[in-house]
């Protein structure tokens, strides 16, 4: 039994520091943002192309747009893998509350209309398998405001890349950015309350399992 209940301590530490850096590199592309935004907002001085602080501070912000791209595809994926891991432990303690079968790991989060509420579900049916026998319950403000933060992240200011690049004079450009920069506090705000999830799921069902297995 203690076999079969034992956590991916390593998964959920690694989803956690890909979270970590995700946040982070989204922090510093709202501040190269908030950056470009106040060059934008002074005259537009005769500068040489090498040496023109708004070329700079577009390389930059590209850059890590890329690496943002990137870490947020990593980090999807590494949290799919962390509740593929979690959905074992909680078919060993809970398995008939689990309320969907392991394909939603996947599909769910790319079907259109069920990548609103499927993912949620999920986690709620693994937030029940770590309270006590007679008080499970499914959900918690934690995980709506996390789920919350996770669906204006995702489809709050997805345009903003694009009207960036549509701009054609100084203010669309400023307008874009304000809207990049809300963009990315959203960002972080997902990766933080993410981590404070996966680490509150984690204490939950480990507490749940180490009982189970004393008691075997």
């Amino acid at each position: 039994m203690s076999e079969a209940v034992r956590l991916p301590r390593g998964r959920a530490r690694f989803a956690g520091g890909v979270l970590a850096v995700f946040a982070l590199v989204s922090a510093a592309v709202g501040l190269v943002a908030w950056h470009k935004y106040r060059l934008l907002a002074g005259p537009a001085a005769p500068v040489p192309y090498v040496d023109n602080p708004l070329v700079e501070a577009d390389t930059y912000f590209r850059n890590l747009q890329g690496w943002r791209t990137g870490l947020l595809v990593l980090a999807l994926f590494q949290f799919s893998v962390w509740l593929a891991g979690m959905r074992d432990v909680a078919d060993v303690l809970w398995r008939e509350g689990q309320r969907r079968r392991r394909a939603w790991l996947v599909f769910g989060w790319v079907i259109p209309v069920a990548q609103l509420f499927v993912p949620k579900m999920f986690v709620n049916d693994l937030w029940a398998a770590g309270g006590p026998e007679p008080q499970r319950r499914r959900g918690h403000p934690l995980l709506t405001a996390w789920w919350l933060s996770v669906l204006f992240a995702a489809n709050g200011y997805g345009h903003a890349v694009d009207d960036l690049k549509e701009a054609a004079t100084a203010s669309q450009a400023r307008h874009a950015l304000r809207q990049m920069m809300v963009g990315e506090g959203l960002h972080v705000c997902a990766a933080v309350l993410s981590i404070v999830v996966v680490r509150q799921l984690f204490r939950r069902l480990e507490r749940v399992a180490a009982t189970a297995s004393a008691e075997v």
